[in-house]
């Protein structure tokens, strides 16, 4: 649930990120209700998980979602202190989700 939901919060970047390009503002409304169907997910998962847990799930999908997008779309490179940190974040998801 918490993977779905970074995933669709992602795609809600890339409609912000899209909006501020063009200043459309029909993207700008459209990436806000994506946002909202995305933090729909993560509200839903308090039911299953620490809320402090799922939060910080949450985002590590969101931020490596990201990286990727930016990477493979934007071509957006990352430094290798950037890339630490986003391993640092499957390691801290693999222990969140060990204890």
């Amino acid at each position: 649930m918490l993977l779905i939901g970074g995933v669709i919060l992602t795609i809600g970047d890339i409609v912000m990120k899209k909006w501020v390009s063009t200043g459309r503002y029909l993207l700008y409304f459209i990436g806000l209700a994506i946002y909202l169907l995305g933090l729909n997910f993560l509200a839903q998962s308090f039911r299953f998980k620490n809320i402090a847990v799922a939060s910080v799930i949450f985002v590590i999908f969101n931020v490596v979602t990201l990286s990727l997008v930016s990477w493979l779309w934007f071509k957006e490179s990352l430094s290798p202190i950037q890339i630490i940190g986003i391993a640092a974040g499957f390691v801290s998801i693999i222990l969140l989700e060990l204890a």
